[in-house]
């Protein structure tokens, strides 16, 4: 097995198991594992990290379960929620998603 294909293994035995870190969410009408993290978007505020300071929230999913389409804008349907999409990036298989409250008015 390649170094690779450990780590997409590992997102599913450690990082996304159910029993471990991730639970499931319902993410445009699909439910997947992931790990919704508000503990990290406080720090990362905090920090003031550029384009994640108007971020209320990290999700980490596999790239394949999530839609294809991630570009900032993007209403995402989160738990019955609408957020918005400030970023994503994706990595060796992983997902980074930072999303925001839609804040009208």
């Amino acid at each position: 097995m390649t170094f690779k294909e450990r780590i997409l293994a590992d997102l599913d035995t450690v990082f996304l198991n159910l029993d471990e870190f991730a639970e499931e969410h319902r993410i445009e009408g699909k439910t997947i594992p992931c790990v919704m993290n508000n503990d990290e978007m406080n720090a990362l505020k905090r920090g003031q990290i550029l384009g994640l300071v108007e971020a209320d929230v990290v999700i980490f999913a596999k790239v394949d379960d999530l839609p294809k389409d991630l570009d900032p804008g993007r209403p995402l349907n989160v738990d019955g929620r609408e957020l918005i999409v400030v970023k994503a990036y994706r990595h060796m298989g992983l997902a980074e998603v930072a999303l925001r409250q839609n804040r009208t008015g």
